[in-house]
């Protein structure tokens, strides 16, 4: 999996880049290569699920309330996107809401690839019976 994490009106510190790679990451990464996406990687070694993060101020002169927004696009293969975005008080919490919202996302989408291929397997079914 790999992250690209961009910046607005606001630096990125190496400590922050961290937490944002340990929560978006590897939590995501494990769910998303364990149980949906067979592997991480396609022949060639390039990565097939990317994660776009973008962190930052709303505006420079906000000083009170919800001022830090972060947002996260991940790509899957197959032309599939998952998106979060949360605005809070504090870069970190914001985050761990991001994160929150794309876990629910991924079991949003894990239920309709369920559901597909139950419909299929239950479409199949009655082809069968019919002959």
């Amino acid at each position: 999996m790999r992250i690209l994490i961009k910046a607005t009106n606001f630096s990125l510190t190496p400590t922050l880049k961290n937490y944002i790679e340990s929560k978006i990451g590897a939590d995501i990464n494990d769910i998303l290569t364990s149980r949906f996406v067979s592997s991480s990687t396609v022949k060639g070694g390039r990565d097939t699920i990317e994660a776009r993060v973008e962190i930052g101020k709303t505006t420079r002169h906000h000083r009170k309330g919800d001022v830090f927004h972060a947002r996260v696009s991940i790509s899957l293969p197959g032309k599939k996107r998952l998106y979060a975005e949360a605005q809070e008080w504090d870069m970190h919490v914001a985050i761990d809401k991001v994160k929150d919202e794309l876990f629910a996302e991924i079991s949003k989408w894990k239920e309709k690839r369920r559901t597909n291929i139950k419909k299929g397997g239950r479409m199949f079914k009655r082809r069968l019976k019919k002959t």
